[in-house]
């Protein structure tokens, strides 16, 4: 199979790219992918050993690359690490309603994170808490809508960052109009639009690629591919690499090893390249891994073996990180205690910050239902509160 990463806008669904040059990817197995048949090609600069992997088409773009940024990197995958983790658990203890873990994901998205300039504008799911790293955000502001007492927590406008989207893939539309516009306005920036395997069946995704590329818009498609669409695997999504289907709708696609940061970090910089270079969309599928439950109301155990999970883990992106780090002599056990400590401090302020929020107020479900009342939400929100009443008959809360 041959990459559509291609230097030029492609106009004709059957063009091809790729296949000319110097090899620039390196190939997984169906066994070490969990995934059947043949693998396509994926670009890789870091092995999971952390071994550095030459590449003739993206090097360049991770050249410049300091050690200091290499540390900084670390930093950024191992503290979202531990906000999600304290996410979890606060949700395990009853303080959020519901929590979607990045666990596996902090490649793919402190990578592409860390690509984008200020002035680019990132529309994301409901799962980029890295990438709200990168922006700027509070990782405390992340938390109020999972805690039911607000609809998103930060400015979007303050950031470049949207709010997170729960509808799935409807996100992509927004971003291919804003793109649509700042291109009409001349403006030198791009856009970034996150979302998974399985938003990549919507329909809104499908309408996405046709009016960007129709439209040349400066969009990058970032769809983390983690392999599992809640309980269904990618190969009843598609019947070919996902991003191969950019082929179709006739501008590039690229897999990248998504539990690889320099790798991540090099291809959004070239796809954000093209886009300000007004070349049009691109289509990035970074492959890597949920380690997690889909949310916290889920149970993988029951649609995925350990035996996947545990060769996953042996590609975790921190840990590759760390081994070229230590074998490039580039951070000493002084950098990870400090990190340690840092991400132990963070653990709490994240904790004492959620248990400081206020209650979700239960009666809210029941407003702006319809904008001038109706006599069956008045009903249930009598029924409702009959019911809350009866907790305080029996001596609850």
């Amino acid at each position: 199979m041959e990459s559509t990463a291609a230097r030029t806008p492609r106009r004709s669904a059957g063009s091809k790219a790729g296949t000319t040059g110097t090899k620039r990817t390196t190939r997984t197995t169906a066994k070490d992918a969990g995934a059947k048949g043949a693998e396509p090609q994926l670009v890789q600069l870091l092995t999971p050993e952390g071994k550095r992997v030459k590449n003739a088409e993206y090097d360049k773009y991770v050249a410049g690359v300091t050690p200091d940024e290499l540390r900084g990197l670390y930093r950024d995958m191992v503290l979202t690490r531990r906000f999600d983790a304290e996410a979890t658990s606060l949700q395990r203890q009853g303080e959020l309603g519901l929590w979607a873990s990045l666990l596996g994901q902090e490649a793919a998205q402190i990578g592409s994170g860390r690509a984008l300039r200020d002035d680019d504008y990132v529309f994301p799911t409901y799962r980029e808490h890295g990438v709200a790293w990168c922006r700027g955000v509070d990782p405390t502001n992340l938390l109020g809508m999972f805690r039911g007492v607000n609809n998103g927590g930060w400015d979007p406008n303050g950031n470049n960052f949207q709010l997170y989207t729960i509808v799935i893939g409807s996100q992509t539309l927004h971003a291919t109009g804003y793109a649509m516009g700042i291109a009409k306005d001349g403006a030198d920036s791009a856009v970034i639009a996150y979302f998974g395997d399985g938003a990549s069946s919507q329909g809104d995704v499908a309408e996405s690629f046709t009016f960007s590329a129709v439209y040349n818009a400066p969009v990058v498609f970032f769809c983390q591919n983690n392999q599992w669409a809640i309980s269904e695997p990618t190969e009843k999504q598609s019947r070919v690499p996902i991003y191969q289907r950019a082929q179709g709708f006739g501008f590039p696609g690229v897999r990248v090893d998504g539990n690889d940061v320099l790798g991540c970090l090099a291809v959004t910089r070239w796809a954000l390249e093209r886009a300000r270079a007004g070349e049009g969309p691109t289509l990035v599928e970074a492959f890597t891994y949920r380690m997690g439950a889909h949310t916290t109301s889920d149970d993988p155990t029951r649609y995925r073996g350990d035996e996947e999970r545990q060769a996953w883990e042996a590609k975790d992106p921190i840990l590759r990180l760390r081994r070229y780090l230590e074998a490039s002599n580039h951070a000493d056990e002084g950098f990870f205690a400090e990190l340690e400590a840092e991400s132990e401090a963070l653990g709490k302020r994240v904790r004492e910050a959620v248990r400081a929020m206020p209650d979700p107020d239960h009666f809210a479900i029941f407003e702006n239902v319809y904008a001038d009342g109706h006599a069956l939400v008045d009903e249930e929100r009598a029924q409702f509160a009959a019911y809350q009443a009866s907790f305080a008959d029996e001596g609850g809360n």
